[in-house]
Formats: structure tokens, sequence, C-alpha cells
């Protein structure tokens, strides 16, 4: 029996974490989540986090030899080809990762955690597509709020991924996350009842 895979991704801020919760909890899915990934692919001693330290310098580096995040994003989320060039180096990481979670677990379903399924063009790992929703006011108001960004830093964030509206044309389930958490999750429960693998 082929495996059911569904990609859960959406804007920045816009509920994918509580989606992604509530199906290992309510549903015991195995979540496999890209940023946890993309976090290894930079951890300390990595040939992605030299390379990185190498193009910037040490001071992308924190004391501990971890890496400078919050530097790092000054520098990607100004500059389009700077985010490629990093993101060049990470997706092909976190795309083997999945690959091999994929392979090696028995699980009929699973939930692949990917922010940026379109921009990394990874929609050929998943058989299915989940987008979560919101309007752009309520992104920028949680995003302000979770990441304690200024308006101008949540928007250069919100900017740097594909409009919301063309993942949306290409969601097989879209999950509103603009209303009551209650109805977010009502949205999860159909969405796993109705679509089957393509």
């Amino acid at each position: 029996m082929s495996k059911r895979l569904i990609g859960l991704t959406g804007g920045i801020a816009t509920g994918k974490s509580t989606v992604a919760n509530y199906l290992a909890s309510a549903y015991n899915l195995p979540i496999l989540d890209a940023d946890i990934y993309a976090r290894d692919a930079v951890s300390v001693g990595s040939p992605i986090l030299s390379a990185i330290a190498q193009r910037y310098g040490l001071e992308i580096l924190l004391q501990d030899g971890n890496l400078n995040r919050q530097k790092l994003g000054e520098i990607i989320f100004h500059r389009p080809e700077e985010r490629h060039w990093v993101e060049s180096l990470i997706h092909p990481y976190v795309g083997d990762r999945f690959l091999q979670e994929i392979a090696e677990s028995s699980a009929p379903t699973m939930v692949l955690v990917i922010p940026l399924l379109f921009e990394a063009q990874m929609t050929n790992l998943v058989t299915e597509i989940w987008v979560v929703y919101c309007s752009h006011l309520q992104q920028m108001q949680r995003l302000i709020q979770r990441n304690n960004l200024s308006e101008e830093q949540a928007q250069a964030r919100i900017l740097s991924q594909i409009p919301i509206q063309e993942k949306l044309a290409s969601a097989d389930y879209v999950l509103d996350s603009s209303s009551s958490i209650e109805t977010l999750l009502r949205h999860v429960d159909n969405a796993l009842k109705e679509i089957s693998p393509k």
C-alpha cells in the first residue's frame, strides 16, 4: 500500500505548528519537520555551517560556535541572492532527511511540515498538500508578537515567501486559521477524513 504523505505548509506564523501538534496528539501521526532538519544542517561542526562562516565571517557565529540566526536573518531577509545561496546549501540536506525518514518508517500516513514546500520545490515528496491560511494582517500581528519583530522585519519575512494566494491555488486542502482554534482543528479532522492519496 502506498503511503499517505501530507505536505503541511502555509505562510509564516499562520498556524502550521498548531495543526502538526494536533495531528500528532489526536491521531498519533509521525511528524517530520523541515525546520528541525534545517537546524541540524547548520549544527556546530557541519560543513554547511563552515561554508556560511566562510562567506559571512566569524561574526555570523555565537560565542559557543552555533549559528547566530538573528544576524543571518538580517542578511538573508533583505538580500534575496544571499537567501538563495544559503537555501541552496540547506534544502538538499533537508530533502535527503525526509527521504530517509519516509523510507525507514512503516507508518501508512506521515505529516511532512515544510514551510517552504513550494519555494524549496519539495512537492514531489508528498502525496497531498495542506495549506494553513490566515489574513495578511493576522499573519503580521502573530509574527510580530511571536518573534518580537518590528513591522518592517515581519513584512520582509512574509515577502521572502511565495504569496499565500499562489500556495492556496496549489492546495488539496485549505485550513483556515483566521477564526478559532476549534474551527481550525475541525478543518483538520475533515481534511484527514476526506482526502485520500492521489
